[in-house]
């Protein structure tokens, strides 16, 4: 062990190791990337991680700097959840429901609770967290806070940040803050704070009210976005203020969340599917643009192209022969409905049967919760395009989490398609039809130089065509280290420079998961791109998206 890691397993509750193979173990995510931590610790109580934090902040006084990174179950795609200096492992102890209760629906986290453990908790009181990922089963609420997190519902129910009321949150210092909305004389007395916490109030309520016009610009014409930071919802027309929203989705590079209080929804099991193929893009925009139109909106809009069926009929031919047949229509789309009101579940039945019969090639109704889950094996065999090699190649996920306005839909899968062919790709495409929100992970193998560049050319190109289009880089799977170099062309330069403001307000030292979101280059990232990629400490689950 190095001094810093026997100081700390001195002065820590919870482990400290600093072996080879644990620090092999985190050195890769769910991204292309691989950086080593140098020491992992496993906290016990939010008391270890002030101390990790407290003592990294006094040897960047002196001149000396340890990276933090917080990690959760190391899902995130954007290399996130990696870091060179101390790894902070949340899964191992601080996992726990903290409280539930059952009149509001509030429940009370840490960090490191599996988002499917959670979901069974709140399923037995008939409640749930509607924004969660693809990767619930084996992923965390805190990695999940961390990117503003959303999946198939979040076309109905919105992100992550829209049910975080507030949060335990240990700063840079190792001081520990409580975010929640403040009323102006609160917010006053937050101001007038001797402490870190007021300093920070004083810089960003300024900042805001310097750049009142220029952060009402960081609102993107998307239905949900994960890039940047949120700087928007922070300060309320009425004075109100509240750091919540900036933390939500700032991937620990302003502090550590180690506590949640979070809303739920009431849970209705009922619901009826609709599945619809389409002969064009066309027909599928213009039925997503008409049911998010609807009086109320489906709990989901999902879709898969024929390029993904063909592809899964060649890598596990009886996956889907008794779901979907031949020849396999251009956009297959599943549309959930869950209303609670049986009489406005009829309604939207109804209303969705008269838009499908006049877009559609054909489509069938399912109630029935058997019939329902073969029927979800359409979008869900997208995960044998992620478990498959073809021979060293493998899919990469580079590309894979733009979202742009609804209205722009046929054009950005248009844009995609020209783009695979132009880079001799083979394309299949999955993802939230009803959010603009596409999903795509092309064949590569990292090994090979010719590969490694083509990532690099192809993501030029694909970030490029989604900012274009009005887009954002980022939908629901945030930034990391992949993603960032994109953020000043996306938002502009005076924009990207108020992100860079707020993160030198929090993180004077650049302590804080450094190398991710805030002054990232292309040229930054190259060499950290592993040599073979692949999900091996996924592989106990079946990987999703």
């Amino acid at each position: 062990m190095s001094k810093v890691a026997y100081y700390l397993q001195e002065h820590l509750v919870g482990e400290v190791t600093t072996s080879l193979d644990a620090r092999r173990f985190f050195a890769t995510d769910g991204s292309i990337f691989s950086v080593p931590p140098a020491i992992v610790v496993y906290p016990r109580s939010e008391g270890d991680v002030r101390k990790v934090a407290r003592f990294a902040w006094q040897l960047a006084e002196r001149g000396r700097s340890i990276p933090i990174t917080a990690r959760g179950s190391g899902t995130d795609q954007g290399g996130g959840a990696i870091g060179s200096g101390v790894m902070i492992v949340f899964p191992a102890h601080m996992n726990r429901i903290v409280e539930f209760d059952n009149k509001s629906g509030n429940v009370i986290i840490e960090p490191g609770i599996n988002y499917a453990k959670l979901q069974q908790t709140l399923e037995t009181h008939s409640r749930f967290l509607p924004p969660f990922p693809s990767s619930y089963e084996y992923s965390s609420v805190g990695g999940a806070i961390g990117n503003n997190a959303s999946g198939e519902k979040s076309v109905k129910y919105g992100d992550t940040r829209a049910y975080v009321k507030s949060l335990r949150v240990v700063l840079a210092n190792g001081e520990v803050i409580e975010t929640g909305r403040l009323a102006k004389r609160e917010l006053s007395k937050k101001l007038g704070l001797a402490t870190f916490e007021g300093e920070i109030y004083r810089a960003i309520d300024t900042l805001i009210e310097e750049n009142i016009e220029l952060v009402a610009h960081t609102k993107l014409p998307v239905t949900k976005n994960a890039a940047g930071y949120d700087l928007a919802d922070i300060k309320h027309k009425d004075g109100s203020f509240d750091l919540t929203p900036l933390f939500v989705g700032s991937q620990g590079t302003l502090g550590i969340v180690t506590e949640a209080t979070m809303t739920t929804k009431p849970y209705n099991p009922e619901t009826t599917l609709l599945v619809a193929g389409f002969d064009t893009v066309q027909q599928a925009q213009a039925t997503v643009l008409e049911l998010r139109a609807l009086p109320e909106l489906p709990s989901a809009i999902e879709m898969v192209d024929h390029n993904l069926l063909e592809a899964v009929s060649v890598i596990n031919p009886n996956q889907l022969k008794s779901v979907v047949s031949k020849p396999y229509p251009k956009i297959v789309m599943l549309i959930e409905f869950d209303s609670s009101s049986e009489r406005q579940h009829k309604k939207l039945i109804k209303k969705t049967r008269n838009i499908l019969q006049t877009y559609s090639a054909g489509f069938q109704v399912e109630k029935d919760p058997m019939k329902q889950a073969e029927l979800w094996k359409i979008r869900h065999s997208a995960a044998s395009i992620l478990s498959h090699s073809t021979g060293r190649a493998k899919a990469i996920p580079f590309i894979e989490d733009g979202v742009v306005p609804v209205e722009k839909f046929g054009e950005y899968l248009e844009g995609v398609y020209a783009i695979f062919e132009r880079n001799g790709l083979e394309v299949a495409v999955w993802g939230h039809a009803g959010d603009a929100n596409l999903h795509l992970q092309p064949y590569l193998d990292l090994a090979e130089v010719g590969d490694r560049q083509k990532v690099f050319k192809v993501m030029d190109e694909y970030y490029n065509l989604v900012i274009s289009l009005g887009g954002s880089t980022s939908g629901e799977h945030n930034d990391g280290r992949l993603r960032a170099p994109y953020l000043e062309t996306l938002y502009g330069k005076e924009v990207y420079g108020l992100f860079q403001k707020i993160k030198k307000i929090f993180d004077p030292y650049n302590t804080m998961n450094p190398g991710v979101k805030i002054d990232v280059t292309i040229e930054d990232i190259k060499p950290l791109v592993r040599q073979e990629y692949g999900l091996d400490h996924l592989y106990q689950h079946m990987p999703r998206t």
